[in-house]
């Protein structure tokens, strides 16, 4: 307890002490810095104003495009607007849903093949089967199939494999059609208003006998609108397709050579005869 209360003592010593000392010697340093502080002062303020500005000016760009962003999309009209939205929002869900499962989908296939090595060296086709069985993705399914006809003969193997890879690979590809489908359709319904709009701003010209710059500018920049979300709907989706393709080619890439050595381990330790 004694040797507590000392560290305290001696911790508030070095902290207190300092301060104390700056206290006692701020009175005769005071009248030496007040100049100092004044031109300081003055020179800061520009700067502190400048700064507030700046941020203020920030604030009000950031403020004023989402605005906009909002602004263009009611402009738009909610006639056809509000389709290439539906498109945006199934796009994004047929989007993650793949990713989730393509990333689900995703084997260690060295580490798989090693542990159906080990498994057929010590128990055989059913230690492999097991092991098989309790491992995920498309790759495990695919040599479960295989070690199921281990006893009709390595051709049968070998069909097994094959076919049930290609059920695996219409399983990795669903619904990929249908963000391709999005992609194509959001951009023509943003073309389908724009060409509406614009036959609506022609029968506007039309009605008020004249060509007015007011009448123009307004229905083709209203029929604009809807081309502008249609394709950056599109291009969104478009990125993350390429992405869930490249993907795709990837484990299905994994899959088939994982496939060609698990043939050999078959034929290595002499199954499927």
């Amino acid at each position: 307890m004694k040797k507590l209360i000392a560290s305290l003592l001696l911790g508030a010593s070095f902290v207190l002490g300092p301060a104390l000392m700056a206290q006692d010697a701020a009175p005769a340093a005071e009248a030496a810095q007040t100049d100092t502080t004044a031109v300081a002062e003055a020179a800061a303020e520009p700067q502190d104003d400048a700064a507030t500005m700046t941020v203020a000016e920030e604030q009000t760009v950031k403020k004023s495009f989402h605005q906009a962003l909002k602004e263009k999309f009611i402009e738009g009209g909610a006639g056809w607007m509000a389709p290439i939205l539906l498109c945006f929002i199934l796009g994004l869900a047929l989007v993650f849903e793949r990713i989730v499962y393509l990333n689900l989908a995703t084997t260690n296939t060295e580490k798989l093949l090693k542990n159906v090595e080990d498994a057929l060296q010590k128990g055989g086709i059913p230690a492999a089967k097991e092991v098989c069985r309790n491992t995920r993705g498309p790759v495990a399914s695919i040599f479960y199939q295989g070690l199921e006809r281990a006893d009709d003969g390595i051709d049968m193997i070998e069909k097994s494999v094959t076919s049930y890879g290609g059920v695996q690979i219409g399983r990795l590809e669903k619904n990929i059609s249908w963000i391709a489908f999005v992609i194509a359709v959001a951009p023509m319904l943003g073309f389908l208003g724009t060409v509406v709009g614009m036959v609506q701003a022609f029968d506007d010209i039309e009605a008020a006998g004249d060509i007015s710059p007011t009448v123009v500018a307004g229905g083709m920049k209203v029929a604009l609108l809807t081309t502008v979300f249609g394709l950056i709907v599109a291009i969104i989706i478009q990125t993350f397709y390429n992405y869930l393709s490249s993907k795709i080619d990837a484990i299905v890439n994994k899959m088939e050579d994982a496939s060609i050595s698990f043939m050999d381990l078959i034929v290595k330790y002499n199954h499927g005869k």
